[in-house]
Formats: C-alpha cells, structure tokens, sequence
C-alpha cells in the first residue's frame, strides 16, 4: 500500500484495483478480489488547466459550399454552443488548405453579422430545414473527395468570416480562424498574401480572434503531394507572427501551432523542426489524436483499457520534446476524437463514445495538457456532438456535465493495486466553483463493464452529502452502446425546445458506505462537504 504523510484517506475501494499512471482503474466485478485503499490528496492542486480546457471545432468542409455556413445562425445550434462555454471554436481541418479567400466586396451587407443583434441573425425555420436536408447530400460529396483523397480548390468570401464571428460572438465562445499553408511560392515558402487580405478585412470588421496555420502538415504529401518540413514550417509560421505584429489590431492576438498527425515515424520529426524555427512565434504548441481508424474498428475497441491507456504514450513524446525544445510552453489537442477518417458511424456518435471522449479529459488533464479541442461540434462525419437534425448527441451531454461539474483543478489519486483489471477509470478534480461552493471535490468515474461496480466509502464521507450524476444508455445491456439518447439518473436528456436545455440535476445520495457504478456508465460523484483546501 502507498503510504502519503498527511493525506486522508477518504474512499475505500472494496474492489481489487489496478494502477496505471495517471488514472485510477477499478477491475471488472466478475474477478474474486480483495478490496485496496485509495487516498486522495485534498491539500494541493498538482495541475491546473485552461479555463477553457473542453474546446471544439467546426469543420473547414462546412464552408465547402458557403450556404451551409448559414447552419451557424441556427437558434438550435447555438443554445447548444452558448452552454459548452468558456470554450476555444476553432475553425479549421483538411479543406482549410484547400480554402482562398476571395472578397466580393459588392454588397454592403457583407459585415451584417457584426452590425445586428444576435436575435435578428437567427436562421428561419424554413431555410433550416432546406439546408439541414441538403447537407445531408452535400456529406456524400465530402466523404467521397475524403476516400479519393482528391481535394479541390474552395473559394470562401466574407459571409463565412461574418458568420463565424457572429456565431462565436453570440454564443460566446473565442473564435481560432485556422490559414492556408498550401499556398506556397516557387521556393516552397508560404505565401502570404491571401492570408493578409484576410487579415485587412477582419481587421476592418474589428473581429477579435485567434490564428492557426495549417493543418496536419504531415500529410501534405498525400493530400496535395507537396512536402514541407518542420524547419520551413516554422519559418512559415515566424513569417505570420511578424504579419500580426504589423497590424495594430492583431499585434497582441494569440497564434497556435502546429497542428501535427500524432507521433508517428516521420511526424515528431516534423514537430522538433517546428519547435527549432518556429516555437517562439506561437503562444501554444498543438497536435492531433485519434485512437482508432473509423474505417475498421470496433465496439470492443472503444471499451478496450489498453486503447484508451495508448494516450498517454503519444502524449508523453509530444511533452517530452517540447519540454526540450521550447520549455515551458503550453500544449494543446488541437483536433481529437475517438476514430480519424470521419469517426465511426454507429459508434463515434453514439453513447458507447462516451467512455473514449471522458477517459480523454481525464487522462489529458492529468497528464499536462492545457486544451482539448473536439472535432466536431457540428459538420461532416460521425464524431460530431450535434447531429444531422441539429439534436445534441450522447457526447455533447457528456461535454455539458463535464463543464458544469468540473473544474480546471486536478487532484491526487494514489493507491494500491493488484490486479490486470481496468474497467472502471476514475479521476478527481475540484468542483466547479459556479455550480458548488469551495471545497467540493468532483470523482470522474467510468464503468466499461457489463456488470455494477462498487466504491466504498468511509464513515467520514458516507455520513456527507453526495451529489450524483450518473449517464446511462436509454436501452439497458450492450445494445444500449449503439443508442444515440441518453439517461441522467433514469431520465432521457432532450432539449425542451430550441432554445431551452432541460434542467440538469443531480441525485441527492443518502449517507451510504458505497458509490454505485452501474454496467457501461459515465458518472461524477460531487462530494459537496469534503472540505478540499486545494478547492476553497
């Protein structure tokens, strides 16, 4: 057993436990076990990450026809938004590359967005159910450029800028308007001058925002078979920052980069010859994640321990070589989701994506990153958090509890372990100081067994009062996985109309020796009265 000096010991698991580093991993209730001490260290804060840690983005491949950009205005779309803040909206992706913008400069509404009030830029009823109907023909179109890996030239004017900044605005979310580095001179150094034509028209609308360059620039190759690497990136990158650094308005404004695949053969090359070049032009350094191909994987792959424990082994070599190469300097998941290529239909956007989606922000927090950036809010794919008919999926209720209930303070878990097991993941965090006073702690817990879990508490915590919000599937056993509704402590979560979120309210536990986790569920457990002076 690890023994902390001044730690209380405050849950007692009656389960034989499994560590792995950083998360806390109950075994799967079918294996005979003993039980194994958990002790939580209420008296420090071991990280702290960004205020707006759970971020997302929208998908360039919305503005593949600049109509659908109209989405944004949906009064549906941003309720939705509105609660997932503070939150970073980055606007980016594989057709950023591809998008040049071309100003039309022949209407004077072109700013509209920027001049009315957020109720009279709300989408009619009538036009969203025509653009939602053909967006769906439009996801064939894109997913079939995606396979063919053949991607053309996409012209975007001052409406997807005015819209985007409005939909940022009144949602209240910080807008990161990713460039494109495909536009390269003869030399193969980045070509500016459309991305300054950009900036004068942003900079005469006064659109405060932040700035990315590129995207994945480890596919290029692939996608536009033209090479850059890390050393020119960098300088590309360098190139930029001077640009912002000329513009009164832009001089102070934030820049993020450089969007890198996750590590992989040549990928961290790319990576150490960006942070040689070009680290000091950026104010944070980010990189992609995806667990799984969408194309060919599996419900057992999303509830696979050892797939979700494979983030902190890409994790640790992005930290270790910015921490060499530029210390000190934040990191962020630019772009993460459960499976690339799309995500997988049938389960990135359904309840079973839940586990890879929670254990992420766990697993993130804890291990030292300061943002993650879920693709996508709404757009192309299977991993998005609103739907096709603009409805909020299993995740997205997920990410609105995890907002609401934690906060950016993690704490200490340590503990004994003896097993192979890890089917239940557990993290802890203060509580949101909005939503609890000081002192309270959040438990972050997960089941990704068939079978109920126990955690047993000691008097000093059974005798207090407990906060549960427990999510479950809306169909009971393993079909319920592939369900795209969700229970909160028994009750299906549905908007009430478009712009009303239903009540989200814990269970009040009875004083009690045990938490309960019942089979493939998500919870946090809010220990309103455990008196953390990490928390106050």
């Amino acid at each position: 057993m690890m023994e902390c000096v001044g730690m209380p010991m405050l849950l007692l698991l009656a389960l034989l436990c499994y560590r792995t580093v950083p998360g806390v991993h109950l075994p799967d209730p079918s294996w005979n076990s003993s039980s194994a001490a958990v002790k939580l260290d209420l008296s420090a804060v071991i990280r702290r990450v960004e205020p707006r840690f759970l971020s997302v983005t929208i998908d360039a491949s919305l503005a593949a026809e600049e109509k659908f950009m109209f989405l944004l205005s949906s009064p549906k779309v941003r309720t939705l938004a509105k609660a997932l803040t503070p939150a970073f909206l980055r606007f980016g992706g594989t057709r950023q590359d591809f998008m040049v913008f071309t100003p039309q400069r022949l209407h004077q509404d072109s700013a509209f967005a920027a001049e009315q009030p957020c109720d009279k830029l709300e989408l009619p009823s009538w036009l969203e159910e025509r653009l939602k109907k053909e967006w769906t023909q439009q996801q064939v179109v894109l997913m079939r450029e995606d396979l063919q890996r053949k991607f053309r030239r996409l012209k975007f004017t001052e409406y997807t800028v005015d819209l985007l900044h409005a939909f940022t605005s009144c949602s209240g979310m910080d807008l990161i308007f990713g460039l494109n580095a495909l536009l390269r001179t003869s030399d193969n150094t980045w070509n500016s001058s459309n991305a300054y034509l950009l900036l004068q028209y942003c900079e005469s609308r006064q659109y405060r925002m932040s700035w990315e360059l590129g995207n994945e620039p480890n596919s290029y190759e692939k996608k536009a078979g033209i090479r850059v690497d890390g050393f020119q990136l960098g300088q590309d990158f360098t190139r930029l920052r001077e640009m912002m650094s000329e513009s009164k308005f832009y001089q102070d404004a934030r820049l993020f980069g450089p969007d890198v695949g996750q590590p992989r053969d040549h990928r961290t090359d790319i990576l150490e010859g960006f942070l040689q070049s070009g680290a000091e032009a950026v104010d944070a350094c980010t990189w992609h994640h995806y667990y799984v191909n969408g194309r060919d994987t599996s419900l057992e792959d999303f509830l696979d321990p050892e797939v979700l424990d494979s983030l902190a082994l890409k994790t640790s070599e992005v930290l270790k070589k910015v921490k060499r190469l530029s210390p000190g300097k934040p990191v962020w998941l630019g772009e993460t989701s459960s499976a690339y290529g799309g995500g997988a239909p049938g389960l990135s956007d359904t309840f079973v994506a839940g586990f890879m989606w929670l254990d992420k922000l766990g697993l993130a927090a804890r291990l030292g990153l300061d943002v993650v950036m879920r693709q996508v809010l709404i757009g192309s794919g299977s991993y998005h958090l609103i739907d096709e008919n603009l409805d909020p999926l299993p995740d997205y209720w997920l990410s609105l509890l995890y907002k609401r209930l934690v906060g950016p303070e993690v704490l200490r878990i340590e503990f004994s372990n003896f097993s192979r097991s890890k089917r239940v993941r557990l993290y802890l965090h203060c509580a949101n100081k909005k939503s609890y006073t000081g002192g309270a702690v959040t438990l972050i817990s997960m089941n990704l067994s068939k079978k109920p879990a126990r955690i047993s508490v000691p008097a000093s915590v059974s005798s207090r009062t407990v906060d549960a919000f427990v999510l479950q599937s809306e169909q009971p056993g393993e079909e319920g996985l592939y369900s795209r509704s969700v229970k909160l402590n028994g009750v299906v979560l549905k908007m009430v109309d478009d712009k009303t979120l239903p009540d989200i309210k814990g269970t009040r536990l009875p004083p009690s020796e045990h938490l309960q986790l019942p089979p493939f569920s998500l919870a946090f457990f809010i220990l309103t009265d455990a008196r953390a002076a990490a928390c106050v």
